[in-house]
């Protein structure tokens, strides 16, 4: 039976902090918003519990400043124990921002909590996208090429100063990504325009990146579905670039949403 009445004394660690129901909220939901906490959910009649507690204990400290590491007493707090689904100790769960991460149950070798902890670190191309510059972002492509939040930034940096070619390449590595394919078709179609000019169409996109390029994210949006029911021959290219615009918006805002059925109207 996994909650035992046990009235053992319970057991504390220098380096890992007792948390009760009265204190789970701000000691791991609210720490967690500012970095990651392991909650190890235990009993002191459990045996592998005692297994782990160390070899956990001796991970976090190695990463100290980087993961906070809490216990829970699972007999004390049997309330904590069933929202969180708790059918086996030890257990391991990992709050990020407010939610479960990632876990493990039962006693792990000390190889596999080490590789558990890294998992809720930043990477090196993390912090280099979170840097944000030139040289990072290089860095963070050479790292992982087909990283959209590493690749469009830099993509356009590289457009903006006319290095449109090493810009293409450079989104034509990230699969899967509106944002990256949206950027890809705005390069193509400027490219493209360039050789073939098209008054219909020229001034007005010219307008529409200008806008953007500057923040005014609603007047391109408007000027592009504006442009999309005469635009023959370039309507999928627009297409691309305003679903490429609507994602990195994100679904929250009105504006995207409204774009999003202004676009399908245009297109069916």
């Amino acid at each position: 039976m996994l909650f035992l009445d046990d009235h053992r004394p319970r057991r504390r660690s220098i380096w890992g902090v007792d948390v009760t129901q009265e204190t789970f909220q701000s000691a791991v939901i609210e720490r967690s918003h500012t970095l990651p906490v392991v909650v190890d959910f235990w009993a002191a009649w459990c045996a592998p519990c005692r297994q782990l507690g160390p070899v956990i204990e001796r991970a976090v400290a190695a990463r100290a400043g980087k993961i906070e590491l809490v216990k829970l007493d699972t007999d004390a707090n049997q309330r904590l124990a069933m929202e969180y689904r708790i059918q086996g100790i030890p257990a391991v769960k990992a709050f990020r921002d407010g939610r479960v991460v990632a876990e493990f149950v039962g006693a792990q070798p000390p190889a596999a909590v080490e590789r558990f902890l890294d998992g809720l670190l930043p990477s090196e191309a993390d912090l280099l996208v979170a840097a944000g510059d030139e040289v990072s972002l290089r860095r963070a492509v050479e790292l992982e090429p087909m990283r959209a939040d590493a690749a469009v930034p830099l993509a356009k940096l590289l457009s903006a100063r006319g290095e449109r070619d090493e810009a293409l390449r450079i989104v034509s590595l990230v699969p899967g990504s509106f944002a990256a394919d949206g950027l890809k078709a705005r390069i193509e179609l400027e490219q493209r325009l360039a050789a073939e000019p098209s008054p219909a169409i020229i001034g007005q996109l010219r307008d529409a990146l200008e806008a953007l390029d500057v923040g005014d994210t609603e007047d391109a949006l408007e000027l592009l579905l504006t442009m999309l029911p005469n635009a023959d021959g370039f309507k999928n290219d627009l297409r691309r670039v305003i679903v490429g615009i609507l994602d990195e918006l994100g679904v929250e805002y009105q504006l995207a949403r409204d774009a999003r059925r202004r676009l399908a109207a245009a297109l069916y």
